[in-house]
This record gives structure tokens, sequence and C-alpha cells, in this order.
């Protein structure tokens, strides 16, 4: 699924009903977050556009985002008393299973996967 979105919420209804639909074996509150903090963050540091982008296979999920900037995100100190962030990258880090992220010709790409296990017999 690839799809224009205007701002976080959108994006994150959007994979709300993706994930229902096509892997409710994934954690809903855990792809809404990363989804919320991938998308703010191109809001707040991109000057361009960015793209967020869902697909599911039987035994695996990705959250994608594409964006005009080429700068790779990076943990940074909390700022716990200036409102100055450096909480979302350490979260999306340890919500999804794996997390990637690439260069591309016009800026950089998140990818967030995370994969089902099936139950043991």
């Amino acid at each position: 699924m690839i799809s224009p979105y205007v701002d976080c919420a959108s994006a994150r209804d959007s994979a709300a009903r993706f994930v229902t639909q096509h892997c409710p074996w994934a954690d809903l509150d855990a792809v809404q977050l990363v989804v919320t903090e991938l998308t703010a963050n191109a809001l707040r540091h991109t000057d361009g556009w960015w793209r967020l982008r869902l697909s599911a296979e039987s035994d695996v999920f990705s959250v994608e985002l594409d964006d005009s900037s080429p700068v790779f995100p990076e943990a940074r100190t909390p700022d716990f008393t200036g409102g100055g962030g450096g909480f979302g990258w350490p979260m999306v880090l340890s919500l999804a299973g794996r997390v990637e992220v690439r260069p591309t010709p016009a800026g950089k790409s998140v990818r967030a996967i995370w994969s089902h296990e099936p139950a043991a017999a």
C-alpha cells in the first residue's frame, strides 16, 4: 500500500486499517507508534516530500518511510526538561523487530520490520 498522507494521524489511521486487514498478528500499538514517529520526524526534519509504504506477506510486515532528507536518524540524549525530543528513534528501534536505513537517490528510506512467529505446537 502506498498512499500520500498529510499528517501523522492520517498515516497512523491508514496503518491501523492495513494491519487489521492484512496482518492481525502484528502489534497494532507498536506499529502505530512507529508510524507516528517516522512521519513526525519526516514532517519535522525534511523540507520536501515523504512517502509511507506498508507491506505484508504471510509472516512479515513492514513500514517504510522514504523522505527527501539524506540525513540518517541517530540516537541522541533525551531532553526531559526542554521538550527537545530524543525519545523517538530509540522507541522505533525497540518496537520493531528490525530497522533498516538506506540512502536513496532522493534522500533516504527507513524500514521497520516485524516478523510473525507462529505459536509453538
